[in-house]
């Protein structure tokens, strides 16, 4: 029975905020999208945007920023040194994450760069729960071994496993005893593992990660650029939390490690900007040093004055519960609608975006054409969504044999910017989806016409390994048409 205090429950929820600027959308023709995807060697990446009907490639830097945040921007304190703007981001880190030494970075991996040269020696090994690209590459590009330490549901797209993005102590602990504790640089602990398809971590594995590792003298960093989507997921699934806000189990999940890197171009809400965190003087004292060698003064980290005060209104805003559940909120009404349609994706449905299962949807065609990349380019063609591969592209090659490494999961990333698309725009990227899984079979793989050194994915370039598009005709023509202009 209802509490007549309280307004009545509805199953409907809204968006906790309104719309106060638009920007208009261009809606192409299936022979533009056909010409942009050659064009871009049918990488995603390689697309203008101009040629983009829904940009789902990435949440990173392309959500939308609040009329506090906007207005922040007049603020900016454009001195080189002391500016004030700084001293507001490190009070919003110390308030929300709780670490004491702040150092800004132009974004996520620049933090991730100075992490890596500061506690990395050649040989060293940085177990952690699942690799994400740029965090490996710098940590291989310091001299160390990235070894994987995540439990074995994260690599099941069916588990529905509530928290996939935990670490597999028995794991952590083999390797400690087998390389010993001194060869561990550290452990890299993402919150909301991207690779895993937005996989959050349970408090109370945190907290015993943690533990394991300081007993053995093994510092622990997060990559908390999700963290709050991750202390949300916490709050609903985890025992005895439902009570508390994503602020204080941000601060609780935080106290158990020794840092953290944050890319600030997703919880933070800014379209730049990030910032490394640490609990030690010593190292804290360090990594300012090299951030004046490879970012900026370390009161600015490569950002403007204007770009601190956004992401430090961005920090307290995110930090609210409201805006962190409609966020998941979209996600969540995503992955149902694919789900009713019958489209296998990664379960349950993570935090920033929905993961398609490529290996299970076009699983005519062999891992080593590139299904993952092959399926983003045809629904690119099909509605002008534009996806993203977390696959073999994705993965890279074996240093040692320069054989393509093959991960577990072969996924495409349906990444939704947060505070930007309606539930309508959800409903076309489902249906356009939907339309591709029906025509699957006519879906071709794809080699390399470029394939460049290192973090492949963002410029590589490819061509069918069959015809001249991604579709084999004439099942090219059933797939659907342009995308409605109305309802």
């Amino acid at each position: 029975m209802n509490d007549p205090r309280q307004p009545p429950r509805r199953r409907s929820w809204a968006e906790p905020y309104k719309v106060k600027m638009v920007e208009p959308l261009r809606m192409t023709t299936r022979a533009e999208r056909a010409t942009a995807l050659a064009r871009a060697g049918f990488n995603t990446f390689l697309l203008d945007s101009d040629d983009v009907y829904i940009d789902l490639l990435t949440d990173s830097g392309t959500g939308a920023m609040s009329d506090r945040q906007w207005a922040g921007l007049m603020l900016g304190d454009e001195a080189y040194a002391g500016s004030r703007n700084f001293h507001h981001l490190e009070a919003a880190v110390r308030e929300h994450y709780g670490f004491p030494h702040v150092i800004p970075t132009h974004q996520g991996r620049g933090a991730e760069h100075l992490l890596s040269q500061l506690c990395i020696e050649p040989g060293d090994v940085v177990p952690g729960n699942m690799y994400f690209t740029t965090t490996k590459f710098h940590q291989e590009l310091a001299g160390g071994r990235f070894v994987d330490v995540i439990i074995d549901e994260a690599h099941d797209p069916e588990s529905e496993h509530p928290f996939k993005g935990n670490v597999d102590l028995a794991k952590l602990r083999a390797l400690i005893d087998k390389v010993g504790a001194a060869r561990v640089a550290y452990l890299s602990l993402e919150t909301n593992v991207n690779m895993a398809g937005g996989q959050p971590c349970s408090l109370k594995n945190v907290r015993d990660t943690c533990a394991l590792c300081h007993e053995h003298g093994i510092k622990v960093f997060l990559d908390a650029t999700r963290a709050l989507e991750n202390c949300y997921f916490i709050k609903m699934r985890e025992d005895g939390q439902r009570s508390r806000s994503v602020k204080e189990i941000l601060r609780e999940l935080c106290s158990y490690a020794d840092g953290c890197t944050v890319s600030g171009k997703k919880d933070c809400l800014v379209n730049i900007g990030g910032f490394l965190a640490l609990n030690d003087d010593e190292l804290a004292d360090r990594a300012r040093n090299l951030c004046v060698v490879y970012e900026g003064l370390h009161t600015y980290g490569g950002l403007a004055g204007r770009d601190l005060e956004a992401m430090a209104i961005g920090i307290a805003e995110s930090a609210d519960d409201d805006t962190t559940r409609a966020r998941l909120g979209q996600v969540a009404y995503l992955g149902r609608r694919l789900t009713d349609a019958g489209v296998p994706i990664v379960r349950p449905v993570g935090g920033h975006g929905v993961f398609l299962d490529a290996a299970r949807i076009v699983e005519h065609v062999p891992r080593a054409q590139f299904p993952a990349q092959a399926l983003t380019a045809a629904i690119y063609l099909d509605s002008g969504v534009r996806a993203m591969e977390r696959g073999t592209v994705s993965a890279g090659r074996d240093p040692a044999t320069g054989a393509n490494l093959i991960p577990s999961l072969e996924l495409v990333r349906l990444t939704i910017p947060r505070r930007v698309y309606t539930q309508a725009h959800m409903d076309v990227v489902a249906e356009s989806v939907a339309a591709v899984y029906e025509q699957r079979e006519a879906i071709v793989g794809l080699r390399f016409t470029y394939e460049p050194e290192h973090l492949r994915f963002f410029q590589a370039r490819f061509e069918p390994v069959e015809g001249t598009g991604i579709l084999r005709a004439p099942a090219a023509a059933s797939v659907s048409s342009d995308p409605p202009c109305s309802g």
